[in-house]
């Protein structure tokens, strides 16, 4: 039923789930100022800080938005090139909650969790084949 659906929910917002501020603090998720730049490899936010961190976890909130990726992996509509949130023209480049990622339930927190476990798996895989 959902890949029937999929390509007339592609174009429209997806039903969302609520999730309180207060229950993303209590789970460590801290938000930051808009990030700005890059200094060293390191996102630079609009306040000058630099993160010292080795992840990026972007969060558009209701409406994606890929201004700040300069890579040649959007289609003719904007949306990003992938398989299953993989960009295989990009190794290193996945996507989490995503409209249909994998299924309806991609972009919704009950759904999200089993995409990030498999892009989690996918990347950990593609770090041990690595050369060293």
């Amino acid at each position: 039923m959902g890949r029937k659906a999929r390509p007339k929910m592609l174009g429209h917002a997806a039903p969302l789930i609520r999730t309180r501020v207060g229950d993303l603090a209590e789970a460590g998720v801290r938000s930051v100022p808009r990030v700005t730049g890059a200094r060293a490899g390191k996102p630079e936010l609009r306040d000058g800080q630099v993160l010292d961190v080795a992840n990026v976890i972007w969060c558009t909130g209701f409406h994606v938005g890929f201004s700040w990726l300069d890579l040649p992996v959007f289609d003719e509509a904007g949306a990003p090139r992938h398989e299953a949130g993989v960009v295989p023209s990009h190794p290193g480049l996945n996507f989490v909650g995503l409209n249909f990622l994998y299924s309806m339930s991609s972009s919704m927190i009950h759904g999200v969790g089993r995409d990030a476990e498999r892009i989690t798996r996918h990347a950990a895989a593609a770090r041990r084949a690595a050369p060293k």
